[in-house]
């Protein structure tokens, strides 16, 4: 019988430890797609923004920065990073721990909402929008990012795979709940059921590229230390470092990614 890890757990355990201590290192994977996220929300500097999933805080101090006149709410359910978050503050930005899908926000509060994949971890998708619709104001806009179906020919299948081959994963639970979740939103016809309580839905892809490391053996390093054992040997450290070596250059090991860019307006 297999467990159901909920995502408070995962969020609130190590991986989310490990997103708060390396907060420049998951930033450098994901931040390549800010432009287009935030050309998309158009955020002006009167807006109420909410932004769902903001993590340790970059999105939501980039918001804030713009909405200098309004204000801006990141919600997370992982403690570690959003203590992380609140290490940098600013006077028109605050941050409240919960599950997105059920917090008590106030009614039509806000103007823009805003997530830098940070959508596809709710246990009910549907219900998850529909209580985030309630919380913007009528012809609010959303923009978010979220994964596309894996491709097995990409590039970071690829080199995942030939990872995975030279040390095989370790079974974690923690990882195959978050893995699970990823891909929960992935077909844009599943997005578009989700995102009924939206008009004007835009959904178009993304690509851009993911910072693995400054080095082909710096880029090892984060990908052991992000699982749960990091014991392989010279031989094995020096193979996987091949690996990342044909997608290194003077701006570090950068593998070609794609996301969904999806915009709305609340009806």
């Amino acid at each position: 019988m297999t467990t159901h890890l909920s995502q408070s757990a995962v969020w609130n355990g190590p991986l989310g430890a490990h997103w708060a201590a390396f907060p420049e290192r998951y930033e450098a994977l994901i931040d390549s797609y800010d432009e287009a996220l935030f050309e998309a929300a158009a955020i002006r500097p009167t807006d109420r923004v909410l932004d769902v999933g903001c993590g340790p805080g970059s999105t939501a101090r980039r918001a804030a920065r713009i909405a200098t006149r309004g204000r801006v709410l990141g919600v997370d359910i992982s403690a570690p990073m959003l203590e992380r978050a609140r290490s940098e503050l600013l006077p028109n930005l605050w941050y409240e721990q919960g599950d997105a899908q059920t917090h008590p926000f106030t009614p039509g509060a806000f103007d823009v909402l805003i997530s830098r994949g940070g959508v596809m971890f709710f246990e009910d998708h549907r219900a998850a929008f529909a209580h985030l619709a309630e919380a913007l104001a009528p012809g609010a806009r959303i923009a978010f990012i979220c994964p596309q179906p894996v491709d097995p020919q990409s590039a970071e299948s690829q080199v995942f795979g030939r990872l995975a081959e030279l040390r095989p994963p370790v079974p974690d639970p923690v990882a195959a709940a978050a893995h699970r979740a990823m891909a929960s939103i992935s077909r844009p016809e599943r997005l578009r059921e989700v995102l009924v309580d939206f008009d004007k839905i835009d959904i178009r892809p993304v690509h851009a590229a993911s910072v693995y490391g400054s080095s082909p053996e710096d880029a090892v390093d984060f990908f052991l230390s992000r699982g749960p054992r990091t014991d392989v040997s010279a031989e094995v450290r020096a193979a996987m470092a091949e690996v990342f070596t044909p997608y290194a250059g003077p701006l570090g090991v950068r593998l070609p990614t794609s996301v969904w860019l999806v915009s709305g307006v609340r009806v």
